[in-house]
């Protein structure tokens, strides 16, 4: 498993460009026949707009890529829409950029710009998580130590999955899986033996990309 970078939820961004609307739609896409079912989704929601131009790479490692111009003239939609994406590597991911024709033609470089433009100010604005392998860890402490174990997950880079409350307290917290180990001995540390730790599964978990990370 390898980290890549991709939209975690779907987003809508909307602008207008010589009376033009542009409407972009983004969405995580982990498979070409969810791309694809997403575009239709869009197209459905939009059937009467003049334009329906899409872009998307549907796997992990940016292979499989696919773009539509949708009766645009050609090389002035999709493929601009579809550099925005290599640009900032983003996988597993669909956008479609919906135009409604406003009555002034923008020649080719005018669409180039619009659709590229249009695409990477939703892009600039959606929730871009890093799917990264992590590992799953438990932690179970008594309630009095719940505050001091809190205070630990705050100060290292991990989510908290899940909380569960009964004689004791036990946390479930994602951790990336090259820091898992390292984690464990700081947690134990910390809390100075005062803790039960188990591991659980690995698989990927789409982590917040930090301030500057992307």
């Amino acid at each position: 498993m390898k980290s890549y970078l991709s939209v975690y939820s779907a987003t809508t961004y909307e602008k207008v460009i010589e009376r033009s609307r542009f409407i972009a739609n983004c969405a995580h896409a982990e498979s070409e026949e969810e791309a694809r079912a997403f575009v239709e989704k869009v197209r459905a929601q939009h059937s009467l707009a003049t334009h329906n131009c899409f872009a998307f790479i549907a796997d992990a490692a940016g292979n499989l890529m696919r773009f539509s111009d949708d009766g645009e003239p050609q090389g002035t939609a999709g493929m601009p829409i579809l550099e925005v994406l290599r640009s900032k590597k983003l996988m597993q991911t669909a956008v479609v950029v919906t135009r409604y024709f406003g009555g002034i033609k923008l020649g080719a470089g005018g669409l180039v710009r619009a659709y590229s433009s249009t695409a990477a100010e939703a892009l600039a604005g959606a929730d871009i998580r890093e799917y990264t392998p992590c590992r799953e860890l438990f932690f179970t402490v008594a309630y009095e130590n719940f505050d001091a174990l809190k205070k630990f997950f705050a100060s290292h880079d991990c989510t908290v999955k899940d909380t569960q409350y009964a004689a004791d307290v036990r946390v479930c917290v994602a951790v990336k899986s090259a820091a898992a180990d390292a984690f464990l001995a700081d947690a134990g540390n910390f809390m100075a033996g005062r803790l039960a730790a188990e591991s659980g599964e690995e698989y990927l978990f789409p982590f917040p990309v930090k301030e500057g990370g992307e």
